[in-house]
């Protein structure tokens, strides 16, 4: 990637960011005035006010929250999973952040370096890519394990692995069979965890 591309795209993401934090506000003060903080049910009549949108404009948050830092994913995750009840609030959240993270994925491998450091510290980047002094096979297992700990930042780990010669077969089934649980963690523990604790305080 030249460095005039690169500029671009680092405008371009920075604008991204800066716009949804501003609708994120936005939708926050809209969603608190109309009570939708206090009662679910509020919420959950916003969201689905539109059969179809209501869930495609949720589904296409979870992927862009993946490749744009947004807002984090863990809110999105536990919010879906109120919107839309336990079942299909899990699976929004799981194909959204799949098919997110394989969307990086393949930005990361096609743009290389220059734009994995645009979201990567640099100290953090050489960190994560030293784990190839050990080896390829070395590197996936430790990548598989952290994708699979709900507080691993999955995004750079994506990012990282993208640069390394892991297979895209290898990255699609890590990301198929090990996102359900820390999306199980952030879905339900985060909604229920402070029910949970309590009861035994």
């Amino acid at each position: 990637m030249n460095e005039q591309v690169l500029k671009y795209v680092k405008r371009t993401f920075n604008i991204l960011t800066i716009l949804g934090l501003v609708a994120t506000i936005v939708g926050g003060i809209y969603l608190w005035r109309i009570g939708a903080f206090q009662n679910q049910e509020a919420l959950r009549q916003v969201i689905l006010a539109h059969h179809y949108m209501g869930p495609l404009i949720f589904f296409c948050l979870q992927i862009l929250q993946v490749i744009v830092p947004i807002i984090p994913g863990g809110i999105t995750m536990a919010a879906g999973v109120l919107i839309f009840g336990p079942v299909w609030g899990f699976i929004y959240n799981y194909v959204g952040i799949v098919l997110g993270s394989l969307l990086l994925f393949y930005f990361g491998k096609k743009y290389g370096q220059s734009l994995v450091k645009t979201f990567i510290k640099e100290k953090s980047y050489n960190k994560y890519m030293g784990w190839l002094d050990k080896g390829q096979k070395r590197f996936n297992i430790v990548f598989t394990l952290l994708i699979l700990s709900p507080v691993a930042p999955d995004d750079a780990l994506v990012l990282i692995a993208s640069q390394t010669r892991m297979s895209w077969k290898y990255f699609t089934l890590v990301m198929f069979l090990c996102k359900p649980l820390p999306i199980l963690f952030y879905s339900y523990f985060l909604i229920f965890g402070g029910d949970f604790i309590g009861h035994f305080l």
